[in-house]
C-alpha cells in the first residue's frame, strides 16, 4: 500500500484487521531508510494533522533510536529544518507541534555538550528573535513546549548510563537560561493565564532534573502566589510538590525552612475550602504540606532551634488527617497523610537516646492525639447514611480502615502499653456511662483500635486485656459492623486466651451465638477457628457444646462453602486434643449425616447438582482431616511439656473413619471416574490426611494404592498422580509400607507411557504431574529406576517430548525431571546408559527451546539442564553441542556461525561450574536467537 493509503486505513477504516495491518506496515515504514525522505513531505501544510503527526513521529523515532545512522555533517541542517518546522507549526496543530518539539529535544540530548554546546540557550535565543510571520505569543508557547518536553525526553531517553550523567549536569547548568525567563513570564501583569499555566508546567518538568532547590526558590514562591488563582491552582500544586519532593532537596535546609511559612500561610485557604466543601482545593493544599513534611522530616527535625515552626507544620498535617467528613464520600484527603506519620516516627526513633527523649516529650502527646483522630476517622457513618453508599465506596472505606489499622499498629511502637491503657479507659467510660448512651459507631471504633494492635503485637504482658475481656460481654450488639469487630477482637486475643484459659468462658458463648448469624459468617467462623487452634488443650470441657452448635449451623446450611470448610478445620483442631474414644464418638455424630447423604448421592445418576453436593461433602471431610492431628506434629507451643497428652495407642481415629467410608468413596468414584473435579476431591481427602498423619497413615496404604491404580488405569487424571507423588515422598524410606507404592508407581508409569503413544497433547496437566512424580522418585527413591519393568528409555523420551509443550508449567516440570535425572548417571546404570545413548536428543530439544521455541521465562530452567549435562556428561556434551550447532539455521536463523561458536565455547569453558554464569549465557544467547538483543525488550530482562 502507499503511505497515504496505509495512514487512511489506520485512522478511518472501520475494519479492525485492516487497521492492525496498516499499523504494522507503518511501524516498519517509520524505521526504514526512506523515513528521512517522506517525513518532511508529510509535514506539508496541505496535509491533515493526523498525517503530519505521523511524519513528526517518524522523525522522532529516527533521531531517538537510530542516532548512529545520522552522519555528523548533517546535524546542523537537521537542526535548522526542525527549528523551521516548529516555527511553522507554532500557530498550527498542537499535537504535531509537540511531536516536533520532542524530536528536536531528542536531537539536542544526543548532540550535547560537544556538538551543540549551549543548546538550551540557543533555543531560547532562536524563539525570542523577532519573526514577523509568527505571532509573539505563539512563538512563546512553542518555546515553552520545547523547554517542557526536553527534561521529559531526557527521563525516557535511551542514552547510555555515562552519557545520562553527563547530559543531566549540562541541563542542570542550563537552567540558568530557562528559569529567569519563566520568572519574568509569571511576574508580568499582562501574561495571560494559559501562558502562566504553561510556565508552571515547564518548571515542574525541569525540577525533576535534580536542580539545586535554592535555584528554584523564586519560582516556588511565584507558584505559591499562583495558588490564589483558581485557574492555575492545580498546576501550581503539581509544580510545588515536584520541587519539594526531589530527593536532592534535603541538602538545602535553609531553603526548606523558608518554605514552611508559605505552607503554613495556606491554612486559611484550607479552612475555607473545607467549609465550602471544595475537595479539590483542600486536597491540593494537603499534598503540599505532606510533601514538605514527609520528604524532609529528618532534615527539619534536625533544626532544633526551629522546632516550633516544624511542630506547626505537623499540626497542619494533623488537621488534614482529621479533615471533617467521611472518607471517601465527603473527603479524599486524609488518606494522603498516613505515611507521613510513619516517616516522622521512624525519624524520631532514629535519633540517639538524649535527642530522642527531647522529641518524645514534644511528640508523644501529638501521637496520642493522632490515635484519637484516626479512630474518629475510622468510625462508620450513621446507618441511614451508610445505606446510601455505593458498594465501591464501601470497599474504599474498608481499605481505608485497614490502612488506619496498620498505622495504629505502627504507632504502638512509639506509645507502647500506655496506648492500650488509654483505649481501655475510653472504652470503659463509654460502656459504663449511663447518663450519655454512646453510639455503636464510637464503641466499634475503639474496639477496632484494640483489635488492630492485638492482631500483630503480643499483648500477653498487658494488664488491660483481662478488663477488656470482662467488658466485651457488656457491649450491647445492635448491628453487624459492631458484631464483626467484637468477633475479630476476640479472634485477635486467642493467643492471650490460651495463656489465660479461665477467661475462655467469658467470650466463647458470644462466638457460638454469632455462628448462627449468616451476616457474621466470616468473622464468627474465623474467630472460632483461631480459638480452636490456639486454645485446643483447654477446650475439652466445651467440646460437646462447640460440636453441637457447629453441627446445627452446618445442617441448616447457614454458611457459604468456604466458611463451612473453615468450620471443619476448627473442629479438627478441637478434636485433636480429646481422648481417642471421645474423638471417635464426636466424629461419628459429626460425620454420620454426611455419610448418609453421600450414600444416597452415590446411588443417583450423575448430574450437575448432585456433583456439587458430592464435592461439598468430600471437601468437608478433607478440611476436617487437614487439622485433626493427635500426634501433635504442628505443636510449637512453649507449654508443650505441661499440656502434652499421653501418646495414643491403637489406630488413628482418622484412619478408622477412612476405613469405614472407604467402600462408599470407591462407589462414588466408580460413577464419577471421568469427572476430574470429583476425582480431585476424593484425592484431596487422602492427600490432606497423608500430609497430617504422616506415618500414622500406613494402615491405609495398601487399599489406597490399589484404588489409585484402578482409577488411573481406567481414566488417567492428574490428581491421582499427585497423590502417588505424596505417597512416594512420605513412605520412600519405610521398607514395610513401600511395596504397594512401588507397584503403584510402576503402574502409573506404564499407563502414562501408553498415553504418550496415543498422543499426550490434550493432557498437559497429566504430563506436568507425571514429570513431577518422576522427579520426586529420583529425589527420594532413585532405585525405583533399577526396576527391570521400568522402561527408562521410554521415560526419557517422554521427558524430551514434554520439553516441547506450549504450556510453561509442563515444560518447567520436565526441566525439573532432567535436573534430577542427570546427576544419577553415575550411580544408576540404566539411567547412565540411556543418557549416553540419547542425550544428544535432549540437548537438541533444550537448544530448540533456547532458540525461541519456548517462553523466555523458562530460560533459567533450560540453563539448569545445560548445567547438569555439563557437570555429569561433559565429554559427551562437547561432541553433541558441536554436532548440533553445525545444522544450518539451528537453533535460530538469526544467529551467525560465529555467535553459535562463541556460545558453545562459553558453555564448555571453565565458567561452566558457575550456575549463575550459565544462566546469563543462556539469557544472552536466547536474545540473539530471538532478534531482541539490544532492543527495548531486554531492558526488563
Amino acid at each position: 500500500p502507499s503511505l497515504f493509503q496505509a495512514l487512511h486505513q489506520l485512522y478511518y477504516d472501520p475494519n479492525i484487521e485492516n487497521k492492525n495491518l496498516a499499523q504494522k506496515w507503518l511501524m516498519q515504514a517509520q524505521v526504514s531508510p526512506q523515513a528521512w525522505h517522506f517525513s518532511w513531505l508529510l509535514l506539508n501544510m496541505d496535509k491533515v494533522p493526523e498525517i503530519q503527526y505521523f511524519g513528526a513521529s517518524a522523525l522522532h523515532i529516527k533521531i531517538s533510536r537510530y542516532w548512529n545512522d545520522i552522519p555528523a555533517d548533517q546535524y546542523e541542517s537537521l537542526k535548522s529544518q526542525l527549528f523551521t518546522q516548529i516555527t511553522r507549526f507554532a500557530g498550527g496543530s498542537k499535537i504535531v507541534l509537540t511531536r516536533l518539539c520532542v524530536a528536536l529535544a531528542s536531537l539536542a540530548l544526543s548532540m550535547m555538550p560537544e556538538a551543540w554546546p549551549c543548546a538550551v540557550a540557543d533555543m531560547v535565543r532562536m524563539f525570542q528573535a523577532e519573526d514577523s510571520n509568527v505571532d509573539g505569543r505563539a512563538r512563546c508557547l512553542a518555546l515553552l513546549e520545547l523547554l517542557t518536553v526536553l527534561p521529559e525526553e531526557f527521563q525516557t531517553s535511551r542514552l547510555p548510563q555515562y552519557r545520562k550523567g553527563q547530559v543531566r549536569s549540562v541541563l542542570a547548568q542550563e537552567c540558568g537560561s530557562v528559569f529567569p525567563l519563566l520568572e519574568q513570564l509569571l511576574q508580568q501583569q499582562d501574561s495571560p493565564g494559559f501562558i502562566k499555566q504553561k510556565v508552571l508546567k515547564c518548571f515542574s518538568s525541569w525540577v525533576q532534573l535534580e536542580i539545586p532547590l535554592m535555584d528554584c526558590e523564586n519560582l516556588i514562591q511565584a507558584a505559591f502566589t499562583s495558588l490564589q488563582d483558581p485557574e492555575l491552582f492545580d498546576t501550581a500544586v503539581e509544580a510545588i510538590v515536584n520541587a519539594i519532593s526531589q530527593p536532592d532537596a534535603q541538602r538545602y535546609v535553609n531553603t526548606l525552612l523558608k518554605l514552611i511559612p508559605p505552607v503554613l500561610g495556606l491554612q486559611e485557604q484550607l479552612r475555607q475550602a473545607v467549609q465550602s466543601g471544595d475537595m479539590e482545593t483542600s486536597h491540593g493544599i494537603c499534598r503540599i504540606a505532606v510533601a514538605l513534611g514527609e520528604n524532609h522530616s529528618r532534615a527539619l527535625l534536625d533544626q532544633v532551634e526551629h522546632w516550633q515552626s516544624f511542630l506547626a507544620l505537623v499540626n497542619m498535617i494533623m488537621f488534614c488527617t482529621g479533615i471533617p467528613g467521611h472518607y471517601p464520600v465527603n473527603e479524599t484527603t486524609s488518606s494522603l497523610t498516613l505515611t507521613f506519620w510513619y516517616t516522622l516516627q521512624d525519624d524520631i526513633l532514629s535519633f540517639e537516646p538524649d535527642k530522642q527523649a527531647v522529641y518524645q516529650q514534644v511528640y508523644r502527646p501529638v501521637y496520642f492525639q493522632l490515635v484519637d483522630v484516626l479512630l474518629h476517622k475510622a468510625q462508620f457513618p450513621s446507618d441511614e447514611e451508610y445505606g446510601f453508599w455505593s458498594s465501591d465506596e464501601k470497599e474504599q472505606f474498608r481499605i481505608y480502615r485497614v490502612d488506619i489499622s496498620d498505622t495504629l499498629m505502627y504507632v504502638y511502637e512509639m506509645l507502647g502499653a500506655e496506648l492500650l491503657s488509654s483505649l481501655y479507659d475510653k472504652l470503659g467510660r463509654l460502656l459504663t456511662n449511663t447518663e450519655q448512651p454512646s453510639t455503636w459507631q464510637h464503641t466499634e471504633a475503639l474496639l477496632y483500635g484494640f483489635q488492630s494492635i492485638a492482631e500483630t503485637i503480643d499483648v500477653n504482658y498487658s494488664d488491660v486485656v483481662p478488663g477488656l475481656i470482662g467488658l466485651i460481654p457488656r457491649i450491647s450488639i445492635s448491628n453487624v459492623q459492631l458484631a464483626d469487630t467484637v468477633m475479630f477482637t476476640i479472634g485477635a486475643l486467642s493467643e492471650w486466651l490460651a495463656d489465660h484459659p479461665v477467661m475462655i468462658n467469658n467470650v466463647l458463648p458470644l462466638v457460638l451465638q454469632a455462628l448462627g448469624n449468616p451476616e457474621l459468617s466470616i468473622s464468627s467462623v474465623s474467630t472460632l477457628k483461631k480459638i480452636c487452634r490456639e486454645c485446643k488443650y483447654d477446650l475439652p470441657p466445651y467440646a460437646a457444646n462447640i460440636v453441637a452448635v457447629s453441627q446445627e449451623v452446618l445442617m441448616k446450611q447457614i454458611h457459604k462453602t468456604s466458611q463451612c470448610m473453615w468450620l471443619m478445620q476448627a473442629l479438627g483442631f478441637l478434636l485433636s486434643a480429646l481422648q481417642v474414644e471421645e474423638i471417635l464418638k464426636n466424629l461419628h455424630s459429626l460425620i454420620t449425616p454426611y455419610i448418609q447423604q453421600l450414600e444416597k448421592l452415590a446411588d443417583e445418576t450423575p448430574n450437575p447438582s448432585n456433583k456439587l453436593a458430592i464435592i461439598h461433602i468430600l471437601g468437608l471431610l478433607s478440611n476436617l482431616f487437614t487439622t485433626l492431628d493427635i500426634s501433635h506434629h504442628d505443636d510449637d507451643h512453649e507449654s508443650t511439656e505441661v499440656k502434652k497428652l499421653p501418646v495414643q495407642q491403637g489406630p488413628n481415629p482418622v484412619v478408622v473413619v477412612l476405613q469405614q467410608v472407604f467402600q462408599l468413596i470407591q462407589k462414588v468414584l466408580s460413577k464419577w471416574l471421568n469427572d476430574a473435579q470429583v476425582v480431585e476431591s476424593v484425592c484431596a481427602i487422602f492427600e490432606k490426611s497423608v500430609k497430617t498423619l504422616l506415618d500414622d497413615f500406613a494402615p491405609m496404604v495398601p487399599q489406597l494404592c490399589e484404588m489409585l491404580g484402578q482409577m488411573y488405569s481406567t481414566i488417567p487424571q492428574a490428581s491421582a498422580i499427585d497423590l502417588t507423588r505424596q505417597l512416594v515422598h512420605i513412605f520412600a524410606h519405610e521398607p514395610a509400607h513401600f511395596p504397594p507404592i512401588k507397584a503403584l508407581f510402576l503402574l502409573v508409569t506404564s499407563v502414562t507411557l501408553t498415553l504418550f503413544q496415543q498422543g499426550p497433547r490434550d493432557h498437559p496437566d497429566i504430563v506436568d504431574s507425571f514429570m513431577q512424580l518422576l522427579a520426586q522418585a529420583l529425589k527420594r527413591k532413585p532405585d525405583l529406576f533399577l526396576c527391570s519393568n521400568l522402561d527408562v528409555k521410554a521415560v526419557f523420551q517422554c521427558g524430551v517430548l514434554s520439553l516441547k509443550f506450549p504450556e510453561a508449567p509442563t515444560v518447567k516440570a520436565s526441566c525439573g525431571f532432567f535436573t534430577e535425572l542427570l546427576p544419577r548417571c553415575g550411580e544408576i546404570a540404566p539411567v547412565g546408559q540411556v543418557v549416553h545413548e540419547n542425550g544428544k536428543v535432549l540437548l537438541q530439544a533444550v537448544l530448540e527451546g533456547v532458540g525461541g521455541q519456548a517462553s523466555r521465562s523458562l530460560m533459567d530452567h533450560f540453563a539448569e539442564i545445560l548445567f547438569a549435562l555439563n557437570k555429569h556428561c561433559f565429554s559427551y556434551l562437547s561432541i553433541w553441542i558441536k554436532e548440533a550447532m553445525q545444522q544450518d539455521g539451528f537453533p535460530s536463523a538469526r544467529v551467525s556461525p560465529e555467535q553459535k561458536e562463541t556460545f558453545s565455547q562459553q558453555i564448555l569453558s571453565r565458567e561452566r561450574v558457575n550456575k549463575r554464569r550459565v544462566k546469563e549465557m543462556v539469557k544472552e544467547f536466547t536474545l540473539l536467537c530471538r532478534g531482541l538483543h539490544g532492543t527495548e525488550y531486554t531492558a526488563d530482562y
